[in-house]
C-alpha cells in the first residue's frame, strides 16, 4: 500500500462535525451538496493514490536549476498536466473566472488528500489558489479579467513574494521597490528568497505576488505595496507576450520537499520587472493576509496530512514485521510487532491526534465558509473571529505534532525507518518545514495571545472552551466518564491559561509571550479534545442504527478515549509551564547562554 485516503473518517469530520450539510445550504453555494462532496472526494481519492502519490519519493529526487530554468521533478509536469485536466486547481475558485466555487471546507478536504499523496506537488495548487484569492479580493476588474481565468483553470500559476534575505518574518524591512511608470505600470527591482514554486516548466505562465515599496512609501509595513509581476508579460488579446525581467537566481538545497523547488528570485536585474498594483497603494501587507490567512490553514493541513501518510505506512509496517515474543506470552515464537504494547501505544498517538487535527482544521473551514456566506451580519463576523481565532491554532498544533507523529512513524520502523529506502524518513524530513514556513510556530502563538485572545479580551477562547464544557454532562450520560473527566480538566487549565494571558498581556507582555507556544498547544490539545468529544458522543448514537458501520464507529470511540487518557491530561503541565513559569524564561542573563 502507497497511500488510501481516509475517506471514512474525512466523510464523517465533514458531515458530522464542521456540518457540511448546512455550509452546502449557504448563499451561493447551490451546487453543493452531500452527494457532490461524497463524488468529489471520491474522484479526488483515485486521483491522490493512482497519480500523485506513486510519484512522491521520485519527486524526492528535486527539481533541476539550470541557467535560470528549472524542470519540475521527475512525473511531476505530466501530474499536473492531468491535475489541471481534472479541473482540481478550480475547485475553491470562483466561477466567475472559471472555477467551480465550492465551499473552503470541501476544498480543504481535498486539500488534505493532495498533501497526503505528494506533498511537494501540493504546494503548487496551494499557493496559486492564495493568489487567486488575493487578486479576486483586492485586485482591479482589468486585473482580475487578465490574470484569474488561466490561474483558476491552472494554464498559470501562482507565487507570493514576501520574504528577502534581511527581512525573513520581519516585513518592515523589505527592501524591492517599485517605481511608477507613465503607462500606469511600475517597474520592479530587488530580490526574493524562499519562494515555492517560484520557477519551473509545468505552466504556461507563473504569476508573482511582489511586496515592494513605492518611493514616497512611509518606512515599517505600513508602506509596502503588492504587485502582479507576471513571468511572461500578457498581450491584449490574452496571449503571452515578451519574458518580463524577472529570473530564478538559484534553487535552494533543503532537508525536505524536495520535489517543491523553492527558489530565489530576481526582480529587475535589466529594465526592471512590470509590474501592476493591487488596490491601493501601501495597503500591500492587508491584502497579502487575505492570502495568508488560506495559506497558514493549508500549511496546517498539510501538517495533518503529513502525519496520516506516516501513521499509514507505520501501521502497514506494523502488521508485517514479526519480532519477539508477545509480551508475558509462553510462546517463544515471534508476533507481528502491532502485538506489543508499546507499539500500539505509538500508533494510537499517532492516530488520536490526526483525528482531533483533521476535525479541528475542517470545523475551522466551515467558519471561513459562514464568514464569507452567513446571511446574519452577527454570524459573519462571530464565525470570522472563530476562524481567526483558530487558524494560528490548527497552523501551529498540527505542524508541531507532524514532527512528533513522523518521527513516532520512524520510530516504530527501528533501524530500518532510519534507511531512506524505507521511505518512511521522507514524510519525518518533509514534515520538518510546516512548523517555519507561513510564520513559524512562534509567530503564530504571539498572534494568538495577542491579536485573537488579549485583543478582543478572550471573547472567542473563552467561548469555545464554554462549547467544550457543554459537552462534559452528555458525555457522562452516554457512558463515557473517563473522557469527560480528562475534557473536563483540560478544559479548566486552559481557562487557567486564558485568564493568566488576559491579566499579563497589557502590562506584562514578555510573561505573556514566554508561555505563547505551550499556550497554543495546549488549546489545540483541549480543542481537539473538544472535537474528539463530539466525535465520541456521535459514534455513541450511532451505534445503535441498524445499518451501522460497527468497526468504525468502535475504533472511534476506543480513539477517543486514548486521547482523552493519554493526550488531555499534557493540559495540566502546559498550563503549569504557562501561568507559573514564566519568571524562569526570562531571569537568565543573555551573557550565561
Amino acid at each position: 500500500m502507497i497511500y488510501q485516503a481516509p475517506i471514512k473518517d474525512i466523510q464523517f469530520a465533514l458531515n458530522e462535525l464542521a456540518e457540511l450539510p448546512a455550509v452546502c445550504g449557504l448563499p451561493g453555494y447551490g451546487e453543493c451538496s452531500v452527494e457532490l462532496v461524497d463524488a468529489i472526494l471520491e474522484e479526488g481519492a483515485k486521483f491522490a493514490e493512482g497519480v500523485l502519490a506513486p510519484i512522491n519519493k521520485q519527486g524526492d529526487q528535486g527539481a533541476k536549476w539550470r541557467d535560470g530554468e528549472v524542470s519540475a521533478a521527475p512525473g511531476f509536469k505530466d501530474a499536473w498536466r492531468q491535475y489541471v485536466e481534472s479541473g482540481w486547481v478550480g475547485l475553491r475558485a470562483p466561477e466567475a473566472y472559471g472555477g467551480q466555487g465550492m465551499p473552503a471546507l470541501v476544498a480543504t478536504a481535498a486539500e488534505e488528500m493532495w498533501c497526503s499523496a505528494n506533498l511537494a506537488f501540493s504546494l503548487a495548487p496551494l499557493l496559486t489558489l492564495g493568489a487567486i484569492e488575493a487578486i479576486h479580493h483586492h485586485a482591479s476588474e482589468e486585473l482580475k479579467s487578465v490574470y484569474l481565468p488561466p490561474m483558476s483553470s491552472g494554464a498559470w500559476t501562482g507565487t507570493m513574494n514576501l520574504t528577502e534575505p534581511q527581512a525573513g518574518s520581519d516585513l518592515a524591512q523589505v527592501r524591492s521597490k517599485a517605481m511608477p511608470q507613465a503607462d500606469g505600470s511600475y517597474r520592479v527591482s530587488g530580490q526574493k528568497i524562499f519562494i515555492t514554486w517560484g520557477e519551473h516548466d509545468m505552466a504556461d505562465n507563473i504569476v508573482h505576488l511582489v511586496l515592494a515599496r513605492l518611493p514616497d512609501a512611509p518606512a515599517g509595513v505600513k508602506g509596502i505595496s503588492l504587485f502582479i509581476v507576471p513571468k511572461f508579460l500578457v498581450n491584449a488579446d490574452g496571449s503571452l507576450g515578451a519574458r518580463n525581467d524577472v529570473r530564478c537566481v538559484s534553487l535552494e538545497h533543503k532537508l525536505g520537499i524536495h520535489g517543491s523547488p523553492t527558489a530565489v528570485m530576481s526582480f529587475g536585474d535589466q529594465d526592471g520587472a512590470v509590474g501592476y498594483l493591487v488596490g491601493e497603494a501601501n495597503k500591500g501587507l492587508n491584502y497579502m493576509f487575505t492570502m495568508m490567512n488560506h495559506a497558514r490553514l493549508g500549511v496546517g493541513i498539510e501538517g495533518l496530512a503529513v502525519s496520516e501518510r506516516a501513521y499509514q505506512k507505520a501501521v502497514e509496517y506494523a502488521r508485517e514485521r514479526v519480532q519477539s515474543r508477545a509480551v508475558g506470552s509462553p510462546d517463544p515464537s515471534g508476533v507481528a510487532i502491532i502485538q506489543h504494547p508499546d507499539v500500539r501505544r505509538m500508533l494510537l498517538t499517532m492516530r488520536a491526534q490526526v483525528e482531533a487535527q483533521r476535525a479541528l482544521a475542517l470545523y475551522t473551514a466551515a467558519a471561513l465558509d459562514r464568514a464569507a456566506r452567513h446571511p446574519v451580519a452577527s454570524e459573519k463576523a462571530r464565525n470570522q473571529a472563530l476562524a481567526n481565532f483558530l487558524i494560528p491554532i490548527v497552523k501551529g498544533w498540527n505542524t508541531e505534532q507532524a514532527n512528533e507523529i513522523t518521527s513516532l512513524a520512524l520510530q516504530v520502523h527501528g533501524g530500518m525507518g532510519y534507511i531512506e529506502e524505507t521511505g518512511v524518513a521522507q514524510y519525518y524530513r518533509d514534515a520538518r518545514i510546516t512548523a517555519i514556513y507561513e510564520g513559524t510556530t512562534g509567530i503564530q502563538a504571539l498572534d494568538l495571545i495577542g491579536r485573537k485572545t488579549a485583543g478582543e479580551g478572550g471573547i472567542t477562547a473563552r467561548a469555545l472552551l464554554e462549547e467544550a464544557a457543554g459537552c462534559v454532562a452528555k458525555l457522562r450520560a452516554a457512558g463515557l466518564a473517563s473522557l469527560a473527566d480528562n475534557l473536563d480538566e483540560a478544559v479548566k487549565q486552559a481557562r487557567r491559561s486564558v485568564d493568566f494571558i488576559l491579566a499579563t498581556f497589557a502590562g506584562q507582555p514578555q510573561r505573556a509571550a514566554a508561555g505563547s507556544v505551550p499556550f497554543l498547544k495546549l488549546m489545540g490539545i483541549a480543542l481537539g479534545g473538544w472535537q474528539m468529544a463530539r466525535a465520541a458522543l456521535i459514534a455513541k448514537a450511532k451505534l445503535g442504527e441498524a445499518d451501522a458501520d460497527q468497526d468504525f464507529l468502535n475504533a472511534k470511540l476506543a480513539t477517543a478515549r486514548f486521547y482523552g487518557e493519554h493526550l488531555l491530561p499534557q493540559a495540566g503541565g502546559l498550563a503549569a509551564a504557562i501561568v507559573d513559569g514564566a519568571d524562569s524564561v526570562l531571569e537568565m542573563d543573555e551573557a550565561w547562554f
